[in-house]
């Protein structure tokens, strides 16, 4: 049987890897699920409206998560980390299942996507929760000297969650022909989410008894109660915010919004976009525990650091090199490799980074709401507002102003972070 800290590893990476397979895969059909359920006749006569609107949908989630993170990071910080994670996938899967059994706009009319983005608040909910509570888990069950590796293990199950969502939908594309895949087949890899979940929900539920402080070696006479969030608090989530912003943009223009961008304003085929969007995603988790153990030497902040100003400099020239019609393909190949690793490096130390911000009595909500503050403004917004630019200015380069400009601006909040925060023990 694995040891008490690889089993809270195991049952936090497990939800991480089924939440983030999902926001996969509805990036990769964004464009069929615009098709579906957002008709041109229903959103106007711009041919780019039924695709904002999918993302639109798409958005509503991330808005959600701050929400979540407050309801699900309070009962995680009062009650212990296993309630509150076992009830955070029980509902993710349950949405996500339905969503693969939601009729669209030509059975169930107008219904339809509203049903959709009620579907999508329910998961935003469940998301802002999950990510508090795992890595809570993992951080502080972690050995000594580990927190950077084992809080990285968040990071990259979102990125196997990723890469297994692209992998169903360019399995589901290559099987069925394109009829089939917009009539029914792309409602598969929704419903395969069930069975992963079901086997997150059993790791959870093994888990021991209710958590919420790593154990001390001095002897306590009363466990600390849960604090209500205070002006420190509430600083500390504003600095997170801005420590993690770039990594938010980077992440979902480069592993999430990539697949629609290609097809819209390059002209390339749903393969193509799926091969590509695969490769950036295996440079994103080749790079992620890596990075998070390197965290655990050298600090955070030099390889926080490090990617972010990589993706300030590099976006640019990097869609200029997917744009040009002489480049050569291994160049494109690893242009996208390199694109995916810049973001590992910001993603593996960064859950670490966040839960030694924090005090145990607030950790889970903290940590969760900065992170779900950061996804809501800066993730769930990039594909319509990376789209909408697009479609207004007519400026192919937008992706790289966006994900650039905020990776500079999070380069200044990472640059305060202190060098030796890896060194200490948890608050």
């Amino acid at each position: 049987m694995p040891s008490p800290p690889r089993r809270a590893l195991l049952a936090g990476a497990a939800g991480n890897f089924v939440e983030w397979y999902e926001f996969g895969v509805y990036g990769c059909f964004a464009t069929v699920i615009a098709e579906r359920f957002f008709t041109p006749a229903a959103a106007g006569p711009d041919p780019a409206a039924p695709l904002l609107a999918a993302y639109a949908s798409f958005a509503v989630a991330f808005f959600f998560r701050p929400a979540g993170a407050l309801l699900f990071g309070r009962l995680a910080d009062r009650a212990g980390r296993r309630p509150a994670l076992v009830l955070v996938i029980a509902l993710m899967t349950l949405a996500t299942t339905l969503i693969g059994l939601l009729p669209d706009r030509a059975t169930a009319g107008a219904a339809a996507p509203w049903l959709l983005v009620l579907l999508r608040a329910v998961q935003g909910l469940c998301a802002g929760g999950e990510f508090g509570g795992a890595v809570a888990l993992m951080t502080e069950h972690a050995p000594p000297g580990r927190r950077g590796r084992y809080g990285a293990w968040q990071s990259f199950t979102v990125a196997l969650g990723l890469l297994a969502g692209a992998a169903a939908a360019a399995l589901t594309a290559s099987l069925l022909s394109p009829a089939a895949l917009s009539g029914w087949g792309w409602r598969i890899p929704f419903l395969l989410a069930l069975p992963l979940g079901l086997t997150a929900l059993g790791l959870r539920t093994a888990l021991p008894g209710p958590r919420t402080r790593t154990p001390s070696p001095e002897p306590a006479s009363a466990p600390e109660p849960a604090a209500a969030p205070g002006i420190g608090t509430v600083r500390a989530v504003v600095l997170g915010v801005g420590r993690i912003m770039g990594w938010s943009a980077a992440g979902y223009t480069f592993l999430v919004v990539l697949p629609s961008y290609l097809q819209s304003t390059l002209g390339a085929s749903f393969r193509e976009a799926l091969i590509a969007t695969t490769l950036a995603n295996l440079g994103f988790a080749a790079s992620i525990l890596p990075a998070g153990r390197l965290s655990d030497r050298v600090g955070r902040r030099p390889v926080m650091l490090a990617g972010a100003l990589a993706v300030a400099l590099c976006a640019l020239p990097f869609l200029h090199l997917l744009r040009d019609p002489d480049a050569a393909a291994p160049a494109k190949a690893a242009a996208l490799l390199a694109a995916g690793a810049t973001v590992g490096l910001l993603a593996g130390p960064g859950p670490a980074m966040l839960a030694e911000m924090f005090p145990s009595s607030v950790r889970c909500t903290g940590l969760g709401l900065a992170y779900a503050l950061a996804n809501a403004v800066f993730s769930g917004c990039a594909g319509l507002i990376v789209t909408a630019l697009t479609a207004a200015t007519g400026d192919p380069d937008v992706p790289a102003y966006y994900a650039g400009g905020l990776c500079a601006l999070s380069a200044l909040a990472l640059a305060g972070l202190r060098g030796d925060d890896h060194r200490g023990p948890l608050r």
